[in-house]
C-alpha cells in the first residue's frame, strides 16, 4: 500500500511538471492533475492539500537535481575559470526551463515562510558550489563574492524573461563576462546584450 501511494505521488509530480512546462502556473490545477493521472479529484487531495503543497514537494525533489546538474557541469571543467562559467551558464539554462520558471513564480506567491526558508537554504547550498572556485582564483572574499555573483545570475534571469534565444545567449555572455572580468569587460558585451528595459 505504501509503495502504491509513493507511485501515485510520483505520478502526480510528473503530471505537475508536465502541466507547468506546457501552460505555466495557470495550468497547475487539481482537476488537471486528476485528469493527467486518471485519479478522482478528491483523490488528489489525499496526496496534496493545496497547490502550494505540490509546488513545495516539486521544489524539494527538483532543486537537488538541478543543483546536481550545475555541480556536474562545474566538475567537468579543468580550471576555476571554467567552473565559474559553468556555474553561471548552468543556472541560466535551468532558469530558461518553463518548469523552473513556473515553480519559482509559484513559490514566491503560494508558499508559507517555512517552505520559503527551505528553498532559500537550497539556493544557499548552490552558492556554496562556487566558493571553492573563487578561492582557487585567489579571491580574498570568496563567500562574499559568491553571494554577489548569485545576484548577477538572478538579475540575468530576470533580464532573460520573455527574450528570444539569441537575446538570452547574449545576456548569458554578458553575465559570464561580468563574473569573470568585472565591469570593465561588460562594456564589450553591452552592445550585444542590449541591456534590460
Amino acid at each position: 500500500m505504501a509503495e502504491h501511494r509513493q507511485l501515485q505521488r510520483a505520478a502526480l509530480l510528473d503530471a505537475a511538471r508536465a502541466l507547468l512546462a506546457e501552460g505555466g502556473m495557470e495550468a497547475l490545477t487539481f482537476p488537471s492533475l486528476a485528469t493527467r493521472t486518471g485519479l478522482a479529484r478528491s483523490s488528489v487531495y489525499e496526496y496534496f492539500k493545496s497547490r502550494a503543497a505540490v509546488v513545495e514537494q516539486l521544489c524539494e525533489v527538483d532543486f537537488p537535481l538541478w543543483a546536481a546538474e550545475i555541480e556536474a557541469g562545474m566538475a567537468a571543467c579543468d580550471d576555476a575559470v571554467g567552473r565559474l562559467e559553468a556555474y553561471v551558464r548552468g543556472q541560466l539554462a535551468l532558469a530558461g526551463d518553463p518548469r523552473h520558471r513556473a515553480i519559482v513564480a509559484l513559490s514566491a506567491v503560494e508558499l508559507d515562510e517555512a517552505a520559503r526558508r527551505r528553498i532559500r537554504s537550497a539556493h544557499a547550498e548552490l552558492v556554496g558550489l562556487v566558493v571553492t572556485a573563487l578561492g582557487d582564483l585567489g579571491h580574498p572574499e570568496p563567500r562574499v563574492a559568491a553571494t554577489l555573483l548569485q545576484g548577477v545570475v538572478e538579475s540575468a534571469v530576470r533580464c532573460s524573461e520573455g527574450r528570444s534565444a539569441d537575446e538570452r545567449a547574449r545576456i548569458a555572455d554578458t553575465a559570464v563576462a561580468l563574473a569573470l572580468r568585472g565591469l570593465a569587460a561588460t562594456g564589450q558585451a553591452r552592445d550585444r546584450a542590449r541591456g534590460c528595459d
